[in-house]
């Protein structure tokens, strides 16, 4: 760590009242040294982790920490705060505050040495020294491990040293084990020497995996120790993880997860007592989760926590509402069935434009092919997109199935989803047979089942039952009301037009514009692209599609005109991003603007809104249609009326960067010090959705 940190980056006499002025003061000595090129953008970064998780902890004790690509070198920067600062700890202000600067691709051997110093700071000797350090230079010395701290045990001394060996080389060996066995005096609780100790294993892991992750680890170890309990920890951060040896898995008498990122390999801790909390848990009252579980070893409750999860569940967080859990359940359906949309959608425009309409009347291509004839190959594509489509409302459904309960979901998921394409449910039936194929395999895994048939359950039990109970419901009592349904709004569609047409294309524009790509904005994309998933799709439908991928286009080409028009507003990353989002934004890749949203969203987000509902009302009114999901500008051959749609993009894009600049013109200038031809907003420190390399 020497070359970490240094007297330059340490300021003993920390005034600032703030986290954020914190952050800036001490990221303003890494860039007086270089080691942080983009004072502004580093410093989002660093807001963007903290809006993840406050990054307080007990003892007070705050440590900002980041992975940025406007970090040179793992650099460290220390302050000390007499009057203290909110880090969000729940013992109060921190007067210790560390800011720990990753690049963007650190390697395993700097990220291991960071994460030693987590381990140190559980050490309360190695803190009670820093707050007595007389100057910079003693500080820095301490930190890097050049000077022992003044008080403590050799005992602890050692067990620190230790500590810090094996984070530094990565170790998983559960030396916790060997000091319990081998202390002449045993702790508390510590079971005499011809007994097996009770053994825990353990996985910590947060969202950057430089500091919490290591943190929790060391106290989890360091209550194992006092409660004569051997407790091993796979720590999964940054720089990877080393997964613990199977056979330590097999002999662990219990499993605690400290966790705020979902646990890689979760399977491996199948079928053992289990406590499942978040990562500060393991920090703050790790005595208290090895008590628990014991506990729960001793009454033999095995935990669902412990189980295989879902794909949601190995996606999502612990403590997820049901309505979290329902909307990630649809968007898993949602985001494997949008490929198959955009393959047979674009595979259908393009067999109409190069053979017309008449061309979905063509014969089989099986039946009649000609090499040198054009109205061959455009049926060739229509057939092929028709195809493709055909597999539309069975992967929605199978894919929402398999986010509920995984991979024996997929056959009855499949299987309803036919049913409901084969009975003109449609978009609507897909959905419910997706539910349905979920909810009734996760009833019959909660059956319990004699070992002996555990095996056949997954290929033969699960997929028959299930079918037969998918498919009963689809076809004798939930198909037809449903395929009633999907007629109706059909017709809806079918009848839309003047004002009632251009009022649904301003509330699709406000909605893909709203998250850019999240959850709002695929309801309206799915809503579209449904319309037009059939052979012979409404006018009003295409009409529709054409609105909303108009909106799409709006955000990332107003965030390139902006950046190109007023670039002195924008902090030189995002006017290199807005060279991006040209091409982005002219691909109807909404995400394009997510980095100015990050930064900035109660100044983009809005513009992005008004811009989109214009365009989007503008291009019902003129009455645009597009057959093809996907594509932007690339698929404007495509397009009825492609001069007046290309006009009300254009329309909605000025009016989003008239929106922007203004806006972004009235903020008042932040303190402190701002690099020529960077933003002076101090909102970038409110990322909350920002989430570059430092996730």
């Amino acid at each position: 760590m020497s070359d970490m940190i240094t007297a330059d980056l340490v300021d003993l006499d920390l005034s600032a009242d703030t986290k954020e002025a914190a952050a800036r003061a001490l990221a303003e000595r890494m860039v007086a040294l270089g080691r942080v090129t983009d004072l502004e953008g580093f410093l989002a970064d660093v807001a963007a982790r903290e809006a993840q998780m406050p990054t307080g902890l007990d003892g007070g004790i705050g440590i900002p920490h980041c992975r940025s690509e406007h970090v040179t070198e793992p650099t460290l920067a220390f302050g000390r705060s007499a009057a203290g600062i909110d880090f969000g700890a729940a013992d109060g202000p921190a007067d210790l505050i560390f800011l720990i600067a990753a690049p963007a691709g650190a390697d395993d051997a700097h990220l291991t040495i960071l994460s030693s110093l987590a381990r140190q700071l559980m050490n309360a000797e190695f803190t009670d020294a820093l707050r007595s350090a007389g100057d910079a230079a003693a500080a820095a010395a301490l930190i890097r491990g050049d000077e022992p701290a003044a008080a403590g045990s050799e005992d602890s001394a050692a067990a620190s040293g230790a500590a810090s060996a094996d984070a530094a080389a990565g170790s998983t060996a559960p030396a916790s084990g060997a000091r319990v066995e081998d202390a002449s005096a045993p702790a508390s609780g510590a079971p005499a020497a011809d007994e097996r100790p009770f053994r825990i294993v353990a996985v910590t892991s947060c969202p950057t995996g430089i500091a919490h992750t290591y943190m929790a680890a060391e106290s989890l170890e360091n209550a194992g120790r006092e409660a004569g309990v051997e407790v091993v920890v796979e720590t999964q951060g940054s720089a990877g993880f080393t997964r613990l040896d199977p056979a330590v898995i097999a002999a662990a008498d219990a499993v605690i997860f400290a966790h705020d990122v979902p646990v890689r390999e979760k399977e491996r801790f199948a079928g053992k007592p289990t406590v499942d909390v978040g990562v500060k848990a393991g920090i703050n009252r790790p005595g208290e989760l090895i008590t628990e579980v014991r506990g729960k070893a001793e009454r033999g409750e095995v935990t669902a926590g412990a189980a295989p999860g879902t794909p949601v569940e190995r996606a999502g967080e612990s403590g997820e509402g049901y309505g979290t859990k329902l909307r990630k359940w649809l968007m898993s359906g949602v985001s494997y069935m949008v490929p198959f949309v955009a393959a047979g959608g674009l595979l259908i425009a393009l067999g109409f434009a190069v053979g017309g309409y008449k061309i979905k009347s063509a014969p089989s291509v099986m039946d009649h092919f000609v090499w040198t004839q054009t109205d061959s190959w455009a049926a060739l594509m229509f057939q092929i997109g028709a195809v493709a489509f055909g597999f539309l409302v069975p992967v929605l459904a199978g894919y929402i199935a398999y986010g509920m309960a995984d991979r024996p979901g997929l056959v009855p998921g499949f299987v309803g989803g036919m049913i409901a394409s084969t009975i003109n449910a449609g978009f609507l039936g897909g959905l419910v047979a997706g539910l349905l194929a979920g909810g009734v395999v996760m009833a019959i895994q909660k059956i319990n089942i004699p070992a002996v048939l555990r095996g056949i359950m997954p290929v033969v039990v699960i997929p028959l039952i299930s079918s037969a109970i998918v498919g009963f419901l689809m076809f004798v009592v939930v198909g037809k009301p449903i395929a009633s349904a999907q007629k109706g709004m059909t017709d809806w569609l079918n009848g839309l037009s003047g004002s009632n047409a251009i009022l649904l294309g301003l509330l699709l524009g406000l909605m893909m514009c709203f998250d850019l790509g999240g959850p709002v904005n695929k309801v309206a994309y799915t809503f579209a692209t449904a319309g037009i998933a059939v052979s012979n799709p409404s006018d009003s439908a295409m009409k529709i599609m054409a609105a909303v991928m108009a909106a799409g286009m709006v955000p990332p080409l107003a965030m390139a005109l902006a950046t190109t028009v007023r670039g002195k507003l924008f902090t030189e990353t995002e006017r290199e991003n807005g060279k991006a989002a040209w091409v982005l934004g002219a691909s109807f890749i909404s995400e394009g603007a997510i980095p100015f949203a990050a930064a900035d969203p109660l100044r983009v987000i809005p513009s992005s809104m008004v811009g989109g509902a214009i365009t989007g009302a503008l291009s019902m009114a003129f009455g645009a249609t597009l057959r093809a999901p996907h594509g932007g500008i690339f698929v404007v051959p495509l397009i009825g009326n492609a001069l007046l749609y290309l006009i009300a993009i254009a329309v909605g894009v000025c009016v989003t960067t008239a929106l922007v600049v203004f806006l972004k013109g009235m903020r008042k200038p932040a303190s402190g010090t701002v690099s020529p031809g960077t933003a002076d907003d101090t909102s970038t420190a409110t990322a909350t959705a920002k989430q570059p390399v430092a996730a």
